[in-house]
């Protein structure tokens, strides 16, 4: 979740870090701080809050002289959100800087083994704990790269960390175990970071850091060593995004932006898989066999990646007849799952590095199931984690409420139950041709929806004010519901429910009452008819009825007081175009609330603890 920064080079460190800071800010964080050495000693400032407090106090860096430093955003853990508690933390004489990403979670021990040693504490963190760990071991005559080994066999849990010695005013050391964290090779210096959008602006040439190595960067080298100490080679890789992917690029916000984006993002995953009208996913490295052998799959993922499962489970279990269970990442690796020989574990995920999601992965791969991985992030986590991986290329997502990766991902699934179909011999060669007919038309028909948001907008500015808000539907559609609901919820802080409409009458209709707003979605044809009734029982209970649905249930009109229709398709794709509408009216509503939509408060992008 926290965001890792540091330069070495031959430019003045604060304002690169601050820079590259402000690129990751979508990770969520309530404080931030930068250490920079001056020439004689370490130099640190922190800020509670926003980014720009940290600016306005280093006057956007130039007051930190020094061409070496770390800087970090923090999203509390141990410890509220505090200037003692934001990072970096230093030891206590001073010579020695650490940020960290991830949880320590032997800390109390470490620390009540360190107090009985002398060492006091200012701050409430696990990650004081490391900078003490390491004034020990370098007072007892180690180098720094022994020390930080010597942490890395003490320490236990995840984490990411960068950094710097008084006593070596040249190097900065960084740290990985189970959360992500890159090199950037650049020309008048080298970074360590987060994540790609920190370094774009300085390289396009990244080393992905894998679990517990260690770097050592000065100005003009990089080295890697392994958790002992002992040299290891590796290969940088060229990160081919614009840079302007990571800016706003004229509109208000990145989520805007990237419902925007959304017909490219479809395009760049839909057509490199579209090979003399059939599916070719070359990557996925699965023979026809090893497809026809499949006896079930497991899809775990977390969030939004969940809500695509669900959308997957009815695709699936249709299309191609294989029986699919979902499961939230988070219950399936704290349960005894019972996974059968021939289960397929399919991991969705954005950024690659969802925690959750990555030990379901590593689980399944201990149990001796096939993992598939669908994520974002080349060279990702939960991508190297997997036995076989399917990229959705949809660039970096800034937001944090995700818009155009969801969309890629429902593609990515499209595509893969079709396959399968095929591989089984369930799709005849019309049927295959049609599917993919109607899947390339999906960009064309998402920038039609785009082009009707600012109606959309005039209807969300009625409900800034809602209290609740309950969204229903049926099958495909109720998959569609729980992301609708997420995305205003999120964002806009309104309580929002998502409910399959059969179950109104279970309970849940005794909560509707005068002027609630009720979003329905009745786009699948078989359960159209039993969606509208739910709609009218709503309706006479008072509610206010936000219809989405198909061009052509223009008499969905008669129960509803408002309807966004989406273009037909295939009853398959139809989230693909009803999505669209429901993440524009979170938006605008988040926006006629005077929100941040970007950064919603206590959320992070890439959820990298538990």
């Amino acid at each position: 979740m926290c965001g890792i920064v540091g330069y070495v080079g031959k430019s003045q460190a604060a304002p690169i870090l601050l820079d590259g800071l402000s690129k990751l800010e979508y990770r969520g964080y309530d404080s931030a701080g930068m250490a920079v050495y001056d020439g004689t000693k370490i130099e640190y400032e922190k800020a509670k809050g926003r980014l720009r407090l940290l600016s306005e106090k280093t006057h956007d860096g130039e007051t930190m002289q020094g061409t070496i430093g770390i800087g970090h955003t923090r999203w509390a853990t141990h410890g509220e959100p505090s200037e003692a508690n934001a990072h970096p933390h230093l030891n206590e004489e001073e010579t020695i800087a650490v940020v960290h990403n991830g949880i320590i979670e032997n800390y109390a021990k470490l620390k009540e083994k360190l107090i009985k040693r002398g060492y006091n504490f200012k701050s409430e963190t696990d990650t004081e704990v490391v900078a003490h760990l390491l004034d020990y071991y370098y007072k007892q005559g180690n180098d720094p790269l022994t020390c930080v080994t010597k942490v890395m066999h003490r320490v236990e849990g995840a984490y990411a960390l960068g950094i710097i010695f008084a006593d070596y005013p040249d190097q900065i050391y960084s740290v990985r175990k189970d959360s992500p964290l890159i090199v950037g090779l650049g020309k008048d210096g080298n970074l360590i970071a987060s994540d790609v959008p920190a370094v774009l602006k300085y390289t396009r040439n990244v080393y992905f850091i894998e679990n517990e190595e260690i770097a050592r960067l000065t100005e003009d080298t990089i080295e890697f060593f392994d958790v002992d100490g002992q040299p290891i080679e590796k290969e940088a890789k060229t990160i081919d995004w614009d840079v302007d992917a990571a800016e706003k690029g004229g509109y208000d916000h990145f989520m805007i932006k990237e419902i925007h984006e959304e017909p490219k993002t479809v395009r760049d995953t839909l057509n490199p898989r579209i090979k003399n009208d059939t599916v070719d996913i070359e990557e996925l490295g699965m023979s026809d066999d090893e497809i026809k052998s499949i006896s079930r799959i497991r899809i775990v993922a977390c969030g939004s990646a969940y809500h695509t499962g669900v959308t997957a489970k009815y695709v699936f279990e249709e299309m191609a007849r294989i029986p699919v269970e979902v499961d939230i990442a988070s219950e399936f690796r704290y349960r005894n799952p019972i996974l059968q020989e021939n289960e397929l574990v399919i991991a969705i995920s954005q950024s690659g590095e969802t925690a959750d999601t990555k030990e379901a992965v590593r689980m399944a791969r201990a149990m001796g199931n096939m993992t598939l991985a669908i994520v974002n992030v080349v060279g990702s986590s939960i991508a190297r984690e997997a036995e076989k991986v399917m990229y959705t290329w949809a660039g970096p997502e800034i937001s944090v409420a995700t818009t155009k990766a969801y969309s890629a991902q429902l593609v990515a699934l499209y595509l893969l139950a079709m396959k399968f179909a095929d591989v089984r011999g369930l799709l005849s060669a019309d049927e295959m041709k049609s599917l993919i007919t109607d899947l390339k038309k999906l960009p064309e028909q998402i920038e039609m929806l785009l082009g009707n948001k600012e109606r959309i907008q005039k209807f969300a500015n009625r409900f800034v004010a809602a209290k609740d808000v309950f969204f229903i539907g049926r099958g495909i559609d109720y998959a569609i519901a729980m992301e609708g609901s997420l995305k205003l919820k999120e964002i806009s802080y309104i309580h929002s429910e998502a409910y399959a409409a059969g179950e109104l009458k279970h309970g849940t209709i005794s909560l509707i009452e005068e002027g609630t707003l009720v979003g329905a979605v009745a786009t699948q044809e078989n359960v159209y008819a039993k969606t509208v009734s739910n709609i009218v029982e709503c309706k006479t209970r008072g509610a206010f009825i936000l219809a989405v649905t198909t061009v052509g249930h223009e008499d969905i009109e008669e129960v509803a007081d408002y309807v966004m229709y989406v273009p037909q398709t295939n009853r398959y794709f139809t989230n693909s175009l009803a999505i669209i509408p429901l993440q524009l009216f979170g938006y605008y509503v988040s926006v006629g609330k005077g929100f941040d939509v970007d950064h919603p408060r206590n959320l992070a992008k890439s959820v990298t603890v538990e």
